[in-house]
């Protein structure tokens, strides 16, 4: 249990703090003063366009981006593992590099022929 103990001391404190936090926020933290200023939607100071009453299609191309390139940050994030044992593998972890890089660029290679890509 001594093993452990550091452990199970850092998740106590991350979740006192996060509990906390929200606490915090939610009942201690600046006044409460609601108006249409504060209600209505921003964007990098442009004024947003009235949408229908039931809501109104938008374009979720930036989300689609944003989500492909954190996917394949990570993918590549697991270059760094391989990079620093190269030698300790040898060619079992060159196969297996040559696999997962060619599985990457496959998807690479489908994102970009579907458009994802474009910013049009």
């Amino acid at each position: 249990m001594d093993f452990y103990t550091p452990v199970l001391v850092l998740a106590a404190l991350a979740a006192i703090f996060a509990v906390g936090s929200i606490v915090t926020s939610a009942f201690v933290v600046g006044p409460r003063r609601y108006n249409r200023a504060k209600d209505d939607s921003y964007e990098c100071g442009i004024e947003p366009t009235p949408q229908p009453a039931g809501g109104g299609r938008f374009p979720v191309k930036y989300y689609i981006i944003a989500m492909l390139f954190i996917v394949f940050d990570i993918e590549i994030i697991f270059l760094y593992p391989w990079a620093v044992n190269f030698d300790a593998m040898a060619l079992f972890g060159l196969v297996e590099m040559v696999l997962f890089i060619a599985t990457v660029f496959v998807a690479y290679a489908y994102v970009w022929r579907r458009g994802g890509l474009d910013w049009d």
